[in-house]
């Protein structure tokens, strides 16, 4: 029993922190300077304090510890170039633990400070990149040179296969001519000397090389153009891509070979082939085979050569990003978090030699604990005395907000912090949307069918969290995983609505037994067979144990039947959760001590809702609660000789009229005794005398009800019960009073406080902006209400729509896809389960969850947080390495 009282204790404490942000307190801190880094090491792990800057006139680069913050940077960009390194091969970063773990584990020697772990640090990453870069450059130079072989060896069999098959006696290489002579005036001369001068006149130059075959259409295009088309040229493709040096990506290309025959044209060509990146190569002449076999045959094995030496460097690569896969993660949280500390110590003033002061924002709970770290860091470098924390005045009126959230909770407030920060101190939207967020999107979802799915993908989250909470995820996929338990309330919710309508994709369950029969049941039932209830109307056992009775599913009123069920729902509880809302406008009036705004402002909210909303509210459960079979029949005539009279349906006492007793066996009686007439309406039937056209025995139209309230006060056409007219014109009047009350009377109270010069201190800072800038908001505010009542209310009716269009979509899917294809065949209906999968999955599984998702979003964003909620609060930022590492994991 203890155990329990104290589970119900501790959960009662953690639900009014979060109804309330953390108190906060501002401290001055003195620390020695000598101890100051391995103080905010110690209160960095807290993750309880805020820091200010108290040099904001200094830029980044006059601050003190600027030249520590920049070596960090310096640290972190080799640690970027390490991670780089790794992924060209394809190696992950080893993790480097749990942030919790590593945040609260000593990253330093027994005896070594900040400076000297930044010097290890710096020594150990600069001998690691050094020899990393000079291994990438040599394999820089490597993957050229095998390149330039590979091209080579690609060129020499291209243009011996072109001149062995189409041109035997055709080209000259270009720059052949080097090994084979060439004269002062340019021109190729060969070994035959003037013999061969009128053979040579009649041979072509070739320029032979290599280019990116993405390039190859417009460097050919080019050619032609430069050229005049005074040129030949062919390709070969190259099937193997090539590896470029500086990317490391495949690069595919083609050989090139183009004739030509002027000196001119020879020049434009290769400044083409450079303009393109082409690579140029010098070829024998083609007609001497044993020259081009020997060429071959010495490029085969230096290339061999070649790729034995890029390989060797690219294992020694491979396995020395093996060990800083191993060591780059837990290096990048150490510098993340001395630079944090470095970046906070900029903050500090030095006012005293030797001596450092900064202030800042502290949970007010853990204050003794933050005072506790501070000594300890000065007591093991035996400087006990030279430190002070204390609490000073606040330098501006409103703290940073702060709540402590849990797994469960986290979710929800941010769900609430998009929106905007709640004010300090100021009632928290984020408890009661935990509650009423997956209730709502229930209520617009509800199906059993889908909301297992919904639930199932929930309860998957669940089970895969703690793996989930060390693997890095995908944008999409954080998220997910943030709201897994939102996402399974949702489901649990979709499910629960989905009993409450009794659909399970668009069938009735019969669970229970149906308290309806048709008359020719269980034989065939044909369409229009009426359906009669199994037990007296009213009594228990006529009662569907939980939700609606299935035989509204196949009822041909099923639409209508809904539609009104529905739409009061979405009523009552729109108007619950909007008066809720104000509800908790007067709990922060009451909580800030701020009188006006609880008299003038709450007081006239609530009045001016009650009278008209949840009076309306109050008429749909009465005409909820009333037996109108019971009502209709006290003014319906009845004979007391038919096998009606008598019935169970009314629930008075069966009086036989005066006409009937005196013997006149054909008169027809009321069931409370009144001989009918010719010419009875229903008001002169009724017994009840409550007035209108039904005297209180005709179900009422409630928003005709409602709508005559404003537009014909006093009259009632259907009433529910006795004065109700005059009830309605008190309400009526109550409404109409508490509008000028919320207009004019806090600023005729603040402009007559302002003029006797009493300043209430909650009001000071509203009384410096003048009155008429008070009465302009006023009046926005009064509008804003007052319209906001009755369109926010009609919003609430998107529960109603988006639950019958789920709904409706769900029978269609049903009704198109199966149950037109089960007629037909096997295969048939084969195909149309499979349609009937798709369009479920992706409709009503996808994106009518997020339209649910969104519009329950509006609801609590708009319609109910407007009433109460200022959102204009400053998020607590605490000085914290685990969620500095958290974003630099996540930015990473």
């Amino acid at each position: 029993t203890s155990t329990a009282v104290r589970s119900e204790n501790t959960t009662t404490a953690i639900m009014s922190r979060w109804f309330r942000s953390e108190p906060m307190e501002y401290i001055s801190l003195i620390v020695n300077e000598d101890a100051a880094h391995d103080c905010l090491a110690d209160l960095g792990k807290l993750s309880v304090v805020q820091f200010t800057d108290l040099n904001p006139d200094l830029t980044p680069f006059q601050r003190r510890y600027v030249s520590y913050v920049k070596r960090c940077d310096e640290l972190e960009r080799k640690l970027r170039f390490f991670a780089n390194e790794c992924d060209k091969f394809n190696l992950e970063l080893e993790p480097a633990g749990d942030i919790d773990t590593f945040v609260h584990s000593p990253t330093t020697g027994k005896d070594q400070t900040g400076a000297q772990l930044l010097e290890t640090l710096e020594v150990e990453l600069e001998g690691y990149e050094n020899q990393l870069k000079e291994l990438n450059s040599y394999s820089e130079k490597l993957t050229i040179e095998y390149n330039e072989k590979v091209e080579l060896q690609e060129v020499l069999e291209k243009a011996r296969k072109f001149f062995m098959t189409d041109a035997p006696r055709l080209a000259v290489s270009e720059l052949s001519s080097a090994r084979y002579g060439r004269g002062s005036d340019g021109r190729t001369e060969t070994l035959l000397g003037e013999e061969g001068g009128l053979d040579l006149d009649m041979r072509f130059s070739s320029i032979t090389g290599v280019v990116s075959t993405e390039e190859k259409a417009r460097f050919e295009r080019m050619i032609f153009r430069a050229t005049r088309g005074n040129c030949f040229v062919r390709f070969a493709a190259i099937k193997q891509p090539i590896t470029d040096p500086q990317t490391g990506e495949l690069v595919e290309k083609s050989v090139f070979i183009v004739f030509y025959k002027s000196a001119s044209i020879e020049s434009k060509l290769k400044k083409i082939c450079d303009a393109f990146m082409a690579h140029r190569y010098s070829l024998p002449d083609m007609d001497d085979g044993p020259a081009i076999d020997r060429m071959l045959t010495e490029n085969a094995q230096e290339l061999v050569d070649s790729r034995t030496v890029l390989l060797k460097n690219q294992d020694t690569r491979y396995r020395l990003c093996q060990v800083l896969a191993q060591q780059t993660e837990r290096w990048t949280w150490i510098v993340v978090k001395e630079k944090a500390i470095y970046h906070s110590l900029n903050m500090f003033k030095s006012d005293v030699a030797g001596m450092l002061r900064g202030e800042g924002w502290v949970i007010a709970d853990s204050l003794d604990e933050a005072k506790m770290c501070v000594a300890r860091a000065h007591a093991n470098m035996d400087l006990g005395s030279s430190a002070l924390v204390e609490q000073v005045p606040k330098p501006w009126p409103t703290p940073p907000t702060h709540f402590t959230t849990n797994k469960f909770t986290y979710g929800y407030q941010e769900f609430v912090n998009t929106y905007g920060i709640p004010r300090y101190r100021e009632a928290n939207p984020a408890l009661f949307t935990a509650a009423t967020f997956p209730f709502l999107f229930g209520v617009m979802y509800g199906d059993i069918g889908h909301g297992l799915f919904l639930f199932s993908a929930g309860l998957y989250l669940l089970w895969n969290e703690k793996a989930n909470d060390k693997a890095k995820l995908g944008e999409m996929a954080e998220g997910m995983h943030a709201g897994r338990y939102m996402i399974t309330m949702m489901g649990f919710f979709a499910v629960y609505a989905g009993f409450i309508y009794n659909d399970m994709f668009s069938l009735g369950l019969n669970l229970f037994g149906s308290r309806w029969e048709f008359e020719n049941q269980p034989n065939n039932v044909e369409e229009g067979d009426v359906a009669y209830m199994t037990a007296d109307y009213g009594s228990a056992d006529a009662v569907y144990p939980f939700g609606l009775d299935p035989a509204w599913h196949v009822a041909s009123n099923e639409l209508l039947f809904f539609n009104s069920f529905k739409m009061k729902l979405s009523v009552i509880l729109g108007i619950m959760q909007m008066f809720g809302g104000t509800m908790l406008k007067g709990a922060n009036a009451i909580f800030f001590g701020e009188t006006y705004d609880f008299l003038f402002e709450f007081l006239p909210m609530v009045a001016f809702a009650c009278s008209l909303f949840v009076y309306m509210v109050i008429l749909i459960f009465m005409k909820w609660s009333i037996n109108w079979n019971s009502r209709m029949l006290s003014a319906t005539c009845i004979s007391p000789a038919s096998d009606g009279w008598g019935s169970v349906d009314y629930e008075g006492e069966w009086r036989v009229c005066e006409g009937y007793s005196n013997g006149y066996y054909n008169a027809m009686c009321t069931p409370w005794g009144y001989t009918c007439q010719d010419g009875d309406d229903t008001a002169t039937l009724c017994p009840l005398d409550y007035g209108g056209t039904g005297d209180g025995c005709q179900p009422p139209n409630l928003i005709t009800t409602l709508i005559s309230i404003a537009l014909s006060p006093g009259n009632v056409d259907e009433p529910l019960y006795q004065g109700q007219p005059q009830v309605q014109n008190l309400l009526l009047a109550v409404a109409g009073l508490s509008v000028p009350v919320l207009l004019l009377a806090k600023p005729y109270f603040l402009s007559r406080s302002h003029a006797s010069g009493h300043h209430d201190e909650e009001h000071h800072g509203e009384e410096e902006h003048g009155m008429g800038e008070i009465i302009i908001h006023q009046a926005i505010e009064t509008i804003e209400f007052v319209l906001g009542m009755v369109s926010n209310t009609a919003s609430y009716l998107r529960l109603w729509a988006l639950s019958l269009a789920h709904s409706e979509l769900a029978t269609v899917f049903w009704e198109k896809a199966m149950l037109t294809t089960l007629k037909v065949n096997f295969f048939a209906t084969f195909i149309g389960f499979g349609v009937f999968a798709g369009t479920t999955f992706g409709v009503l599984l996808m994106m009518d969850v997020l339209e649910c998702f969104l519009h329950a979003l509006r609801l609590h964003w708009v319609e109910f947080q407007n009433k109460f909620f200022k959102a204009d609060g400053v998020r607590f930022a605490p000085y914290s390495f685990k969620q500095v590492i958290a974003d630099s994991t996540t930015t990473s």
